[in-house]
């Protein structure tokens, strides 16, 4: 967990893109517990859950995206906007008890940048209708007054992206939208734009790009995601390669042996039309793995959904870890085998 005063005391001064001293166990936003538990039972509501759920003291914007340029180069595109719950006894108009920080990386071949923004009370700012979610310049916000087609830009150095993301089914996951993750009872409401279609201009080390492809956007919020006892996730988002889009949502949360606890998922049609996919029929395995700075990370997994061939997953950017305040690894994925396409992985708490 952040220290907490420190990362306040310095947002008030200003110093918004503090970097805390602390260890990755410490900075892990996704064992924070606070605020209240989301319940089952309690129907997702249009377009006010695009906004921000104070109740709740986790809660990301989040999208990635796989992209070609006209001359065929292929990359990849990460932005999210997280809202952490951090209540205080400060009194200031710069400090709500809320902390919100983003994160924007890309990767082309083998290389991988990642930057990150911290924001105090007014500097970041999320509206449910329009919807527009942003920190400073770094923003996704609807075009018109419906919630598709979007509009995401972003900046830094020598690396931008100006992107238009339309033509999704909404899909929600687990129990309508109500996403358990822990055997214990730990859950999320939890709903997708799994197959945006992506067009626009990026650069990436200087270099100036028209690309195309496909999006995949995320929303989730939630008290706390895992058990005390649990390390992190692997997270995937795959859509098939084939020209009827089809998506698979895997999540499985590692336990203190590294084994995997529990593993929720979502099969999801062309048409949008999602099935839960439950816990018994889902086995996740690591076949290989790479190590960076002395930490082993897995490149390449098997998945053993009931009734269907296995599904090899491998990473495409080795080494994509987000070295940020918290660090973390994402990157770009291919499937083959039982399900065939391009996505992205999350891994926590390595």
């Amino acid at each position: 967990m952040f220290k907490k005063h420190f990362v306040i005391a310095n947002l008030i001064l200003g110093l918004c893109a503090c970097q805390p001293s602390v260890k990755p166990e410490q900075t892990a936003a996704y064992k924070i517990t606070s605020g209240k538990p989301v319940t089952k039972n309690s129907p997702l509501v249009f377009p006010k859950d695009h906004g921000i759920h104070a109740e709740q003291g986790i809660e990301w914007w989040y999208l990635t995206a796989n992209l070609q340029s006209d001359s065929g180069e292929t990359f990849g595109v990460q932005w999210t906007l997280f809202r952490t719950l951090m209540p205080s006894h400060i009194q200031s108009k710069w400090w709500d008890d809320h902390l919100y920080f983003a994160h924007f990386a890309m990767q082309h071949e083998q290389k991988h940048v990642a930057f990150e923004r911290f924001s105090r009370a007014n500097q970041a700012k999320v509206v449910a209708f329009p919807f527009h979610a942003s920190i400073d310049d770094w923003q996704l916000s609807s075009i018109h007054q419906n919630f598709l087609p979007l509009k995401l830009t972003a900046a830094k150095d020598n690396y931008a992206i100006s992107l238009t993301l339309s033509d999704s089914p909404r899909i929600l996951h687990g129990e309508n939208g109500y996403s358990q993750k822990t055997q214990s009872g730990h859950a999320s409401y939890y709903y997708s734009y799994p197959f945006l279609n992506v067009s626009g201009k990026l650069t990436f080390a200087g270099e100036k790009y028209q690309v195309t492809g496909n999006a995949w956007y995320d929303r989730e919020w939630s008290a706390s995601l895992l058990d005390k006892r649990q390390l992190g996730w692997d997270w995937f988002s795959i859509v098939d390669s084939k020209s009827s889009k089809k998506g698979l949502m895997l999540f499985c949360i590692r336990g203190e042996g590294k084994s995997y606890d529990y593993c929720s998922g979502t099969l999801i049609a062309p048409n949008g039309e999602s099935t839960p996919i439950p816990h018994q029929n889902i086995q996740l395995s690591v076949v290989e793995t790479v190590v960076f700075d002395n930490r082993e990370y897995p490149s390449q997994w098997r998945v053993k959904l009931a009734d269907k061939p296995d599904i090899i997953i491998d990473s495409i950017t080795k080494d994509s870890r987000n070295q940020l305040t918290i660090p973390y690894w994402e990157g770009r994925v291919k499937a083959t085998g039982g399900f065939e396409g391009k996505g992205y992985a999350e891994l926590t708490g390595y």
